[in-house]
């Protein structure tokens, strides 16, 4: 009985049950009971409840629906990561207003004739950025454009597939805790509100601006949080997918790694506000003001840091103000990647700790020198 039985109460309610009912079940079994017959709607086993309610799988997710979820939302922060790197070549290549309108479904089908590619020009035409910057501007030239900021587009709607068909499947499953269950609901929140947060700094790009003869620009605000958005999205997607696939370390609390685990907070804060500053660089174009490195000119801090009136708009509107605490934003981010790794070289850490020590402080010296040498440019 106990080798017909036990196997899909193992399965159904794990070990710790099994071992719970087994002592409850062994009084029964030394006494002579007579067996009652069962009341319609009562069932002798677990196994037989879950077969009667039609559910075949497990409540709680196991160890192997654990691996299947970790890896789905690994590969959506690649996405997003992809989505970034895309978004920045997009800004680079000054594509992300070529695209006027927006429609969920309707834009996913590019021109196709000759005819719609003229309309669609004559669309772009009737805004800022080709009258003021590219009103000289050929039918080929728009098309690569367009299909820079399509790309850009399209791989949105990409992650944020990524993340709903499968979480509504999974949650179909019954492979989502309730725990996971409301990281996945918010993370899936996120991709939508990235969509409309990017269409919303677009919008700013397009808007007339009768008193304005400056190159159409989105607003750096607006810019700032999109990236920022984004960026917290890839974190949260890949910091929960590597606590699904990695065993957790067991470490003594001592002083030091305490130490070490504010240091490590206070450094990825500190990354991460850089970053913001570098979408306020990109939005004002503010690192086309000054080319040279470590000066600023002929100066190491420049004269016109405070022109804006009053004083705390400089940080967010005025070029040179905003490119100098992007300097010193990444001098700093640099310095304390470099002193938290040799401060994680003096404590006992597991070896994939220190891999990513190392690998951080490999990423950001690169990161440095390329910033210098597009500032350069």
């Amino acid at each position: 009985m106990q080798r017909l039985l036990f196997p899909p109460l193992k399965a159904l309610m794990g070990r710790q049950y099994l071992r719970l009912l087994a002592r409850r079940a062994a009084p029964r079994a030394q006494c002579d009971c007579i067996r009652r017959p069962l009341r319609p709607g009562q069932y002798s086993t677990i196994s037989e409840v879950a077969l009667q309610s039609g559910r075949g799988t497990v409540s709680l997710p196991s160890k192997a629906a654990e691996r299947v979820v970790g890896r789905w939302l690994l590969v959506c922060s690649g996405t997003v990561a992809g989505a970034v790197i895309l978004g920045g070549v997009t800004r680079l290549t000054e594509s992300g207003l070529s695209m006027v309108d927006w429609h969920l479904i309707k834009e996913m089908k590019p021109p196709t004739s000759q005819e719609e590619w003229e309309a669609e020009f004559q669309r772009y035409q009737q805004f800022p950025e080709f009258k003021i910057l590219n009103h000289d501007m050929t039918l080929a030239e728009f098309k690569f454009i367009w299909y820079m900021e399509y790309s850009h587009r399209m791989w949105g709607r990409l992650v944020g597939l990524a993340y709903i068909l499968p979480a509504a499947y999974f949650w179909r499953k019954g492979w989502l805790s309730r725990g996971m269950k409301g990281r996945v609901l918010a993370l899936c929140g996120l991709v939508c509100f990235q969509g409309l947060l990017g269409w919303y700094m677009v919008k700013s790009g397009l808007e007339e601006k009768p008193d304005a003869h400056d190159i159409p620009r989105v607003s750096q605000y607006r810019l700032a949080a999109h990236l920022g958005s984004a960026l917290v999205l890839y974190c949260a997607s890949l910091w929960t997918s590597l606590s699904l696939l990695l065993p957790p370390h067991k470490l003594p609390e001592t002083r030091q790694l305490l130490r070490l685990r504010r240091f490590a907070h206070g450094t990825a804060g500190l990354v991460f506000l850089t970053a913001l500053s570098g979408a306020f660089v990109a939005g004002l174009d503010a690192g086309l003001v000054y080319n040279s490195f470590p000066k600023m000119g002929d100066s190491w801090i420049p004269e016109d840091l405070f022109t804006f009136s009053p004083i705390l708009r400089n940080v967010f509107e005025n070029p040179t103000m905003v490119q100098f605490d992007h300097r010193i934003l990444g001098i700093t981010s640099v310095t304390a990647i470099t002193v938290l790794y040799f401060f994680s070289r003096r404590i006992t850490l597991p070896r994939r700790t220190k891999m990513a020590a190392m690998t951080l402080l490999a990423l950001a010296i690169p990161s440095t020198k390329l910033k210098r040498g597009i500032g350069n440019m």
